[in-house]
């Protein structure tokens, strides 16, 4: 009888998340506003290294903006951030480069 109660709120929940998800246009219009509001001052590799919540990013994008660095598309960075390097992605790997210089090592 417990199944037959938990399956309606799973579904739910399910179509709730999938109905949040951002659509590709967002993501597109996020990964601009990355390029117009963060490399300015932010190499890639550190946006991109880090997994962090909503939450986390939402802070990070408040503090960027207290600190002058204000998105014109920022809900659209969000998405974007939280898409691409979300809390639930994995880890990504280090970029190695051999001598400290932050060039890739020669092979």
């Amino acid at each position: 009888m417990k199944k037959h109660f938990l399956a309606p709120f799973v579904a739910a929940l399910v179509l709730a998340i999938n109905a949040h998800a951002a659509d590709p246009e967002t993501i597109a219009r996020g990964q601009k506003a990355e390029a117009r509001s963060c490399i300015p001052c932010h190499g890639l590799m550190i946006i991109h290294t880090n997994r962090l919540s909503r939450a986390a990013w939402n802070r990070e994008l408040d503090k960027m903006a207290n600190w002058g660095g204000k998105s014109p598309d920022r809900d659209a960075l969000l998405e974007y951030l939280v898409t691409n390097f979300g809390d639930d992605k994995p880890v990504a790997k280090p970029i190695l480069t051999g001598d400290g210089t932050g060039q890739p090592a020669k092979q």
